[in-house]
């Protein structure tokens, strides 16, 4: 047995004998891969049948050997490999994990005969249907959607397959499966993708499939205590009704899906007995009258609560009461845009006075800590914004230190400012990394005035919040985050980089230059509105044209108001 499994609850152990050998794979380490829910939930629906014994891979961590937690056996042992990706940053360890499992990382370089040592390969995770590309020419077949209405076809499928010429069958018959090797993508010299072609009997694109409700939400099935996030999860609901204009989650899971209380309450009811702490997924979805009554089963039970961020217009008393009988240290708010004109032009749809009643609130309720989330770098963005958002903070501290002084207490701001990096499938796809109008960006063709602009706007706050007491600033490397913005909307010609830079042999920067590609084109080219995109092999069911609109709407500041799936038809999702 594995050392890291010496401590969990919840793990599942199937003797191989008669069964399909199937490895999952995390990139990245034991203590991300057990607080993962949608890897644990994976793994369960795995090994739900009967005939497959699913062992999981991380990416390995302080030496550890490359070898499956259930039973150390190598990846080469197994003919079937299921990959989970979340983040791009991801992108490089899953490249690193196959070489290390002594699989050939590229789909072409396999036998045509599946078998271990030449195994199938099977991607998904929402960094695959937000974008397969960049990891295409690692996969064999990619799922474009959630796992739960796939998976009961696809691996009873995979399971009679012996040949890679089979998976085309099941490109023409399981919805949300997609063949990478059965795409091409031709591109002109500017770089930009002028057509797509497809083998005859597949779709022109592949629908993304989604589960429309669930009987019980989904929730942690392996508790350890090294997790990263050491509490029993469950999700409130998938997507998000808002419609933030860079979050790329508000539009790949639409139509957004709010559970019933009954569903979240039975994913609640699985907790063991001995666990009290209770992490909630989705928080900034869910309306007051759900909260509520999460908030008084999880009193009534001794719990506790944690998330990840709370939206600043959706506090209740009794979400307060609960939180304030928590023992929380610190509570999240994700204000995103620095002023509250910026957060029109993201339809984040939070006021000032949402801002400063909910820090007010959280502080009365006992909670000393605030974090505030904002992002330098989104269209539009001035140092007018900036210096609203050093006010802003100004009238927070004024607000909550009187509180916490009556109180004998000490009130701490911790302000995270991230760089805004451009999503496919949001309204910002079309624009620059690094905030600059369309022609700056086009005259810079090394990311140099990208990175630099970005570096500004930190220096700008840094030198703000210098004196300022019981405040810490952290802040993001922007030419770090140049990566991230270059692999989310990169295309297939960016894979033999990854595996470089995966393997250790070159940086970043050297593993593009290396391959002839830029970084300029992927991260801070200005993209047209009439643009075909490598994404666009995935359909999300939204029409042709709305991201457009939805750009223009929010360069000249109008809000979208939040998705009525009862009957809005907006975006065309639920047409």
């Amino acid at each position: 047995m594995h050392p890291l499994l010496t401590t969990e609850t919840g793990t599942v152990r199937k003797k191989w004998k008669g069964r399909l050998p199937v490895a999952l794979l995390y990139p990245n380490t034991y203590p991300l891969a057990v607080s993962n829910l949608g890897f644990q939930l994976l793994y369960r629906l795995v090994n739900a049948f009967e005939e497959i014994v699913c062992e999981r891979f991380v990416y390995p961590q302080h030496q550890e050997p490359f070898r499956s937690l259930e039973s150390s056996r190598p990846l080469a042992d197994f003919p079937l490999l299921l990959g989970s990706i979340s983040f791009e940053h991801d992108y490089t360890r899953l490249a690193a994990m196959l070489v290390a499992g002594r699989v050939e990382p590229y789909a072409v370089d396999r036998l045509q005969k599946i078998a271990p040592g030449h195994p199938l390969v099977v991607l998904g995770g929402v960094g695959v249907f937000m974008n397969p590309e960049p990891l295409a020419p690692f996969a064999d077949l990619m799922v474009i959607g959630e796992a739960e209405p796939v998976l009961p076809l696809l691996l009873p499928a995979l399971a009679n397959i012996h040949t890679r010429e089979q998976l085309l069958d099941i490109g023409q018959t399981i919805p949300g499966c997609y063949i990478p090797s059965s795409y091409s993508f031709a591109y002109n010299r500017a770089g930009r993708l002028q057509e797509i072609t497809v083998r005859d009997g597949l779709p022109q694109q592949v629908c993304r499939i989604s589960v429309e409700q669930s009987r019980v939400a989904a929730h942690s099935e392996i508790l350890s205590p090294q997790a990263e996030l050491g509490m029993y999860m469950t999700e409130l609901g998938r997507g998000c009704s808002r419609g933030c204009r860079f979050c790329a989650a508000g539009y790949i899971y639409r139509p957004p899906r709010l559970w019933q209380a009954d569903a979240v309450l039975a994913g609640l009811a699985q907790r063991p007995p001995d666990v009290q702490r209770v992490g909630l997924l989705g928080m900034e979805m869910a309306d007051s009258e759900l909260l509520d009554q999460i908030a008084e089963t999880l009193q009534k039970d001794g719990c506790s609560l944690s998330f990840s961020s709370l939206r600043a217009d959706r506090i209740s008393p009794g979400l307060l009461e609960l939180l304030s009988h928590s023992g929380l240290k610190s509570v999240a708010i994700a204000p995103d845009g620095c002023s509250e004109r910026l957060r029109k032009v993201i339809n984040k749809g939070l006021s000032e006075d949402d801002l400063l009643s909910a820090a007010t609130a959280l502080v009365e309720a006992g909670i000393y800590t605030l974090k505030l989330y904002v992002m330098v770098g989104l269209p539009t963005e001035t140092e007018q914004d900036l210096a609203e958002f050093v006010e802003l903070i100004q009238k927070i501290r004024e607000k909550i230190l009187p509180i916490g002084q009556k109180k004998g207490r000490l009130c701490e701001l911790i302000l995270s400012v991230n760089s805004f990096v451009p999503k496919p499938w949001t309204p910002f796809q079309y624009l620059s990394f690094g905030g600059q109008e369309k022609e700056q960006a086009m005259q810079d063709r090394d990311c140099t005035a990208a990175v630099y602009n970005l570096k500004k706007k930190i220096k700008y706050l840094k030198k703000a919040f210098a004196k300022v007491d019981n405040l810490h600033l952290k802040v993001d490397r922007p030419d770090k985050v140049l990566t991230q913005a270059v692999f989310s909307r990169a295309d297939r010609r960016v894979a033999p980089a990854l595996l470089d830079i995966g393997m250790g042999k070159c940086s970043f920067k050297q593993a593009m230059k290396r391959h002839k590609l830029s970084s300029w084109q992927y991260a801070v080219r200005p993209r047209d509105h009439d643009e075909l995109f490598c994404w666009q092999v995935v359909d999300h069911g939204i029409q042709t044209g709305y991201l457009a609109k939805e750009l223009e709407r929010s360069l000249t500041g109008q809000s979208t108001s939040p998705c009525d799936t009862s009957g809005c038809r907006r975006c065309g999702v639920c047409r």
